[in-house]
């Protein structure tokens, strides 16, 4: 017997399945089974964020995103890992509250607010 979610000529094989094998030999991100913040940047960030929280030389990325919701709620769209004004900060772009893009910049080491900005 046959699902109803079958793909034409392929018996027992559901559109679904089929969806995700085609997803996974693309290297597609599946939207809603990524967790955490989106990091931005194709300049490996993330790496260096990860070997500088190992080194003790900036805090972990949920402690600076629980400083980052006392400072500006909203909605996270974007994290970076960069060096601007001479350190290196979170950089985490927001749309906040009342709809509004902006740029919130967090001493990575401290979690001290830096500048926010409209992007």
């Amino acid at each position: 017997m046959l699902s109803l979610l079958t793909t034409g000529g392929v018996p027992g094989r559901s559109v679904r399945a089929r969806a995700l094998a085609v997803l996974v030999v693309l290297g597609t991100p599946i939207p809603g089974l990524t967790a955490g913040p989106v990091w931005e940047d194709d300049n490996h960030s993330y790496d260096r964020a990860r070997r500088a929280v190992s080194s003790g030389e900036a805090m972990p990325l949920p402690q600076a995103m629980a400083r980052l919701r006392e400072t500006l709620p909203g909605k996270l769209i974007a994290t970076e890992y960069e060096y601007e004004f001479n350190r290196w900060v979170y950089e985490f772009t927001v749309i906040d509250m009342q709809g509004r893009l902006r740029k919130v910049h967090l001493d990575a080491r401290t979690g001290a607010l830096v500048q926010v900005t409209d992007d």
